[in-house]
């Protein structure tokens, strides 16, 4: 199991609800969460084979900001 971080320009409910169907078709996600209560609204998505660059993608997709975050 991988866990990435990202800070992402997802910044309440609506926001949420407007990624999640994205986000839902990437079958190797088994959980996210946005905590928008921080200022950098950090995206945490936990699964296998994780890829960065296609969660990058799919939420830019979705049209949100996104970067990768070191942890």
């Amino acid at each position: 199991m991988i866990t990435l971080y990202f800070t992402t320009s997802i910044n309440c409910g609506g926001c949420v609800a407007a990624v999640t169907p994205y986000l839902q078709t990437l079958s190797f996600i088994t959980s996210w969460d946005v905590d928008t209560d921080n200022p950098q609204k950090i995206l945490t998505v936990t699964g296998n084979n994780l890829q960065q660059e296609e969660i990058i993608a799919i939420i830019e997709k979705a049209g949100f900001s996104i970067q990768p975050m070191e942890v």
